[in-house]
């Protein structure tokens, strides 16, 4: 049975990341149009059924390229969302020991360490400078 499985698989796209965000995602509308109230738990039913649908098509879908080239922009968005969570994780256990300012002229943060009175920030990016208090 397990054979005639990978064999039926073979040349199909499979499960990817973005399936599983789909799947996922398709939990969650299941699990609230359960759990609300009937007249607001239908209106996720057919999202949840749509979401399913279209991961269940991803994967068993001979088209590789294209879902190739879905599974990259996924994770093109997903590392852009988690890296400015990723920032301002760092940013908070820096707190203590450094500052953070943003250049008036090309808005790039930069990291001054505290405690140092008034001081000059030149901005290594475009060479604006500015004072501040650190």
């Amino acid at each position: 049975m397990r054979e005639k499985l990978l064999r039926f698989m073979y040349g199909r796209n499979g499960n990817d990341a973005l399936n599983r965000f789909l799947i996922i995602l398709g939990l969650v509308l299941m699990l609230l149009s359960m759990f609300l109230p009937s007249g607001v738990g239908k209106f996720f039913s057919l999202p949840f059924l749509a979401v399913l649908g279209y991961a269940y098509f991803r994967m068993f879908s001979r088209n590789l390229y294209k879902r190739q080239a879905e599974n990259a922009w996924y994770w093109k968005k997903r590392t852009a969302f988690c890296s400015s969570f990723r920032l301002l994780k760092e940013r908070w256990l820096q707190r203590k020991d450094y500052r953070f300012f943003s250049c008036p002229s090309c808005r790039t943060t930069l990291r001054v360490p505290r405690g140092r009175g008034k001081i000059k920030i030149v901005c290594r990016k475009c060479g604006t400078s500015f004072v501040r208090n650190s």
